[in-house]
């Protein structure tokens, strides 16, 4: 029992002493025996009162403390560490919520709010008094990294990662490298060529010991846990037998196979073959052929001996550290009808035109009909009222204004003519907004009623209510409407199932918290960077990417990994293996093993998270929760219980 116990009553500003009446609480506080010190401060996490916690841990000798505070999500360790500094076991800190779970949460009632402080307070004492000194577990780590997604995001987290030492294996799903950039050529605001960027970043990634990149390859299946994951990656054949190959036999075999169909990275603008050669932007510099459209008639072998359309798919084992996913998204893309998409002729979306535009010469033309007016039409699949895309995809407001500017460049005599719910060009990305205007592209602007579309004699006519002309409705007569679409979550359920990744509201990969922990995930040694947490623009993704490279590097650089010990304990003389914790245990954490001869359930370390959701389900009560034994849950229930007479409402 812990009876030399310090209580601080933090008033966070007037965060909690607006409602909470914080002297009181402290004076009942110290009413405890086994409380020598309790005081209140203004801001308990402020350097100076943290000396002075630590002088008094010393002074006073306490053997144990209790912070009455905020959330122990912001400042959990910042007191761990203070009783650390002051040679204090920092599992012998307790923190007790009375802002969020009291000051805030109660500020319409302060007697009530202040009442529910003290009993949890008092509740922390008891918890305290009860709590043992812990150790943190130790594990070791395998000095390697796998990186899923071979997009700018993943390529600059591999390069990243290898620079400081670790060993990296970067696997990409498609064939070649650098995800949708190549599909953007020009890319905003530097307006440089995508194909400059993604063969740097290649080029660095071959030549880089520490790197092996395996394209057509997806992982298959994940065991293990943080610090020595065992995954396995499928690797499929692009069906060449070497990496030299004669152009003219390329050429040859491509023109003779007799399989052609809509090119995907052209959105259909043009056709392709079963055998592909790369695209420009598009690396490796080396064929494919699609064996899903290949019908094995044998004509290329006979025009390329290097073709062999028997290869098969191979697997590969790996222990790794850690994992991140940088798998990015997609773009929407609009069902039949939304805006005349599929129904008028005339009607694509922004990455459909941008593919146009590189196609076409000294004139745009689409459907043998010369373009010379483009309505762009905003937020289509974003910011939806009454969908399942509610949030701004931040990115799509630029990407329309540079390809505007991109348009005028090449085709001087169109016009462009943007129908907006808001221009978002946040930044310096203003400067590409600030360009439009003086080259005279026209922006109007509605609110919750979109655009009408329809088409007579070839041309389309567009009905909106502009809120800038003081809602005049206005039509315009168009050739090309520019459906300017959202990012949406990739699709990849197989991934989500392997790594139990953590899904949002958003349908995007899900973070532990937006500001203390951006790039972690629920499940220890998964990390997350770059669109496939949200929608960002390239500099954002790598800007996420390379955080989670640094937690990454600082999680497994050491060779040893440490863990939380508040984990699940099992009492082996009482376990009759019913098995009703595996079902219930949500990291995998609980395995079977042996004891005395009888079958019982031992707990995973490495894997546990603490989370106590195996405890209830017990039938002989024969797991505990370090940190949170029935001693110490117990002593806090009878302390809430414990009401003060004065403040009984």
């Amino acid at each position: 029992m812990r009876c030399r116990i310090g209580v601080y009553v933090c008033m966070c500003g007037s965060n909690i002493s607006d409602y909470v009446d914080v002297e009181k609480v402290r004076e009942i506080a110290a009413e405890n025996p086994c409380v020598v010190l309790a005081k209140t401060t203004m801001f308990a996490c402020s350097d100076s009162t943290q000396k002075e916690i630590i002088e008094d841990i010393k002074v006073n000798e306490l053997n144990a403390i209790v912070i009455a505070s905020c959330s122990p999500k912001l400042h959990l360790f910042t007191f761990r560490n203070v009783a650390e500094r002051a040679g204090l076991n920092p599992y012998n800190y307790v923190q007790v919520n009375i802002r969020e779970q009291c000051s805030w949460a109660h500020s319409d009632n302060p007697k009530f709010a202040t009442l529910k402080a003290i009993q949890l307070v008092k509740a922390g004492i008891d918890k305290a008094k009860n709590s043992v000194s812990l150790e943190p577990i130790m594990i070791k780590a395998e000095h390697s990294a796998l990186v899923i997604g071979a997009g700018i995001t993943g390529m600059k987290a591999a390069l990243a990662l290898a620079n400081t030492g670790t060993k990296v294996t970067l696997i990409e799903k498609e064939h070649y490298v650098g995800g949708r950039i190549a599909q953007w050529n020009r890319l905003f605001p530097h307006n440089d060529p995508a194909e400059k960027l993604v063969k740097t970043l290649y080029e660095e990634i071959i030549i880089n010991d520490n790197i092996y990149l395996y394209t057509g390859a997806e992982l298959i299946s994940k065991s293990g846990s943080v610090g020595n994951f065992i995954v396995k990656i499928k690797i499929k054949p692009r069906y060449f037998k070497s990496g030299y190959l004669i152009e003219q036999c390329i050429e040859k075999a491509i023109e003779s196979c007799p399989v052609e169909f809509d090119d995907p990275f052209n959105y259909g603008l043009t056709k392709i073959k079963a055998i592909q050669q790369n695209h420009i932007g598009q690396f490796p510099y080396y064929p494919v052929i699609d064996m899903s459209k290949c019908t094995k008639c044998g004509i290329c072998t006979d025009i390329c001996a290097d073709i062999d359309l028997e290869q098969k798919e191979e697997e590969l084992e790996l222990n790794i550290g850690a994992i991140l996913i940088a798998t990015g998204a997609e773009s929407y893309q609009p069902p039949s009808g939304e805006f005349g998409y599929g129904v008028i002729p005339g009607v694509i979306t922004l990455q459909m035109f941008r593919r146009l535009i590189d196609l076409n010469g000294e004139k745009l033309i689409y459907n043998h009909k010369q373009i010379k007016r483009i309505a762009y039409i905003y937020c289509v699949g974003s910011r939806q009222y009454d969908g399942e895309n509610q949030y701004c995809s931040r990115y799509c407001c630029t990407a329309a204004v540079h390809t505007s500017l991109i348009v005028k460049e090449k085709f001087p005599e169109i016009v462009n003519i943007h129908l907006t719910r808001g221009v978002r060009t946040y930044g310096k990305q203003e400067i590409l907004y600030n360009k439009s205007n003086l080259q005279k592209d026209i922006y109007l602007q509605f609110d919750d009623t979109p655009p009408e579309i329809s088409e007579e004699n070839g041309m389309i006519n567009i009905k909106v209510v502009d809120i800038l002309t003081v809602k005049k409705t206005i039509e315009l007569d168009i050739d090309l409407v520019v459906l300017v679409t959202s990012m949406v979550p990739r699709k990849n359920k197989e991934l989500e199932n392997i790594l139990k990744l953590p899904i949002g509201r958003d349908k995007f990969y899900n973070e532990v918290h937006p500001k203390l922990k951006p790039v972690e995930t629920m499940i220890d040694g998964v990390f997350i960077g770059g669109n496939c947490q949200a929608p960002m623009n390239i500099s954002e993704s790598v800007k996420s990417s390379l955080s989670a490279v640094s937690k990454m590097n600082a999680l497994i650089g050491k060779g040893e990994i440490q863990l939380e010990p508040s984990l699940a304990t099992i009492d082996k003389s009482i376990c009759v293996w019913c098995d009703e914790c595996t079902k219930i245990c949500p990291s995998d954490a609980i395995i079977k093993t042996e004891y005395n001869g009888k079958p019982v359930a031992e707990i995973n370390e490495a894997n546990c998270k603490g989370c106590g959701m195996c405890l209830p389900v017990c039938p002989t009560n024969a797991i505990q929760l370090i940190g949170y034994s029935d001693v110490e849950i117990e002593s806090m229930i009878d302390a809430l219980a414990s009401y003060s007479p004065e403040f009984t409402i």
